[in-house]
């Protein structure tokens, strides 16, 4: 199946923008504008809110907030709201973060440590409910110093700490009041001390972004960016190459598809962006180990990378990305065995049935496997691993759903799992498997428990140097593979089209989050018109 779909799937791309002509909107329409100052783009995912405490822009490239430090194209940590590097004192428990003087907020007040203070007390603060509450679990405490720095007190070393301190800055004003951060009004109407300011959001629509012409890193030279939501590919693929758009991302074979056939650029990035299958521990079938262990074994990783990603990915066995290749243990890996996979199953007495659905003590080797309806790469990725591992006498059964209906179930369902990020991956496997994180939202929505995973993950996330932190990263591989609790399946490619009109664009190593968020557009804020 995974051959003929590898077959089918260039050709229906090609198909979809056949006879579409290259972009052709007069400037001051709702397509490109000609003089490079105004950018449309269209997405493929709208956020639910604009607030940094919830999660928005997390790693850094939120065109709204600026962090403390941020990450440049090579993921070196730069400053940001800060004005140099942090300072650890010499038992590493505290860190002391100068501020860079004279930034203002979107609303005209000034930013000050008060501000810091302000977040972070927030993000502690469980009354306030801050979901990136788990992002900093060693912080302790932070103090203001004097007018130009803030301290950060920690509960125990980590020695990449500052990394840490890459989401948005919200003014002490903002925060005012208490109460859950959910409430607050930036989760509408966003106010940072970002390059872009929100001038309009229409939900399900559109989203409009002005220059911040106080940007302390200077003004943009495109001074307004309209996003266009739009969550179908194939239809946001025909947008696209159509005019409409200055560039979108797409699935890969689409992507090349409009790229070859409308003369806009191709922009393919890696990332550490993982798509894995969830598996609940409290579904019977899916917490059996043996199960867990033939699953691993049932899915030809690389036929699906072939098929749906048009080769743009490479096979995943665990959260750690190939693009790090420094932290991977080159043992850790799968091995695409079906007739293993069986012997797994008959040992641990799970025999095929008479639909050849295999059976255990009157309990079917059956489970549900959720995806979001509009993701049309989750959707063919659960296709596929279905069809592998039903050849092993497992049976998946497939829903696509809204997200709404899917959160509600990853403690008793499967699910097409995103994450990752190439900046601190240890971390990420630490919110994603550590058995503290179990069932908080997602990190760890099927309540995974290995006692050798928390202690590796645990010695990652003390450790006082990069070389002992690598170490347990490699350890935490090794025990994870031997009992896995997901079935990572690939770290996809991110493919973006666009317009080549603009100076500025740098390629870069995505994390899980792309689309006009990174993507060609991460740096928008140093772009130029080309003349």
């Amino acid at each position: 199946m995974i051959t003929l779909r590898n077959i089918v799937v260039p050709l229906v791309a090609a198909a979809l923008v056949a006879g579409c002509s290259a972009p052709t909107a007069a400037p001051g329409e709702a397509g490109p504008a000609g003089d490079g100052t105004t950018m449309t783009l269209a997405d493929g995912y709208e956020p639910d809110d604009l607030n940094p405490l919830l999660g928005y822009g997390a790693e850094g490239a939120s065109k709204f907030y600026d962090g403390l430090y941020a990450r440049d194209a090579q993921r070196t940590l730069q400053p940001a709201l800060a004005s140099g590097p942090a300072t650890p004192s010499p038992d590493r428990l505290s860190w002391t973060v100068p501020l860079r003087p004279g930034v203002t907020f979107h609303d005209g007040s000034a930013f000050g440590p008060e501000d810091v203070v302000a977040t972070y007390a927030a993000i502690l603060d469980p009354a306030r409910a801050a979901t990136i509450r788990s992002s900093v679990p060693m912080l302790a405490g932070v103090e203001a110093v004097g007018d130009d720095a803030v301290r950060f007190r920690l509960s125990y070393p980590y020695g990449a700490f500052p990394a840490r301190l890459t989401s948005g800055i919200l003014s002490s004003e903002v925060l005012e009041g208490g109460g859950p951060v959910s409430d607050l009004p930036v989760n509408t109407r966003a106010v940072g001390t970002g390059p872009y300011r929100l001038a309009e959001w229409r939900r399900g629509d559109t989203m409009v972004m002005e220059s911040n012409p106080g940007y302390w890193g200077g003004a943009p030279s495109v001074t307004r960016v309209t996003v266009v939501f739009a969550t179908d590919d194939n239809t946001r693929a025909q947008r696209t190459a159509a005019g409409e758009f200055d560039g979108t991302v797409l699935p890969p074979a689409l992507a090349r598809a409009v790229a070859q056939q409308s003369g806009l650029a191709l922009r393919e990035h890696a990332s550490a962006d993982y798509r894995t299958v969830a598996l609940p521990f409290a579904n019977p079938v899916t917490a059996d180990p043996a199960i867990r262990a033939a699953l691993n074994r049932s899915v030809n990783r690389q036929g699906m990378i072939d098929a749906f990603l048009a080769g743009q990915g490479e096979p995943a066995h665990h959260p750690i990305p190939g693009v790090l290749p420094e932290q991977v243990e080159p043992s850790a890996t799968f091995t695409f065995d079906p007739a293993e996979a069986g012997r797994i199953l008959e040992r641990a007495g799970w025999v095929p049935g008479p639909d050849g659905v295999r059976v255990r003590g009157g309990q079917a080797a059956r489970f549900t496997l959720m995806y979001p309806a509009t993701d049309t790469v989750r959707r063919d990725l659960a296709q596929a691993f279905a069809s592998d591992v039903r050849a092993a006498g497992i049976d998946v059964r497939l829903e696509g759903l809204g997200w709404e209906a899917i959160e509600p179930r990853m403690g008793a369902d499967a699910l097409v799992l995103g994450g990752g990020d190439p900046f601190d991956p240890g971390f990420k496997a630490w919110q994603l498997l550590h058995s503290s994180n179990a069932a908080d939202g997602f990190n760890n929505p099927g309540s995974y428990r290995n006692a050798a995973v928390d202690a590796a993950l645990d010695t990652a996330l003390r450790a006082p140097d990069e070389a002992a932190r690598t170490a347990a990263v490699k350890e935490f591989q090794r025990a994870y593979v031997a009992d896995p609790g997901m079935v990572f399946l690939a770290f996809l490619g991110h493919s973006y089209v666009t317009r080549d009109a603009w100076d500025g664009y740098t390629p870069v190593v995505e994390p899980h989050t792309h689309g006009t968020t990174w993507g060609p557009w991460w740096n928008l804020q140093d772009w130029t018109p080309r003349s």
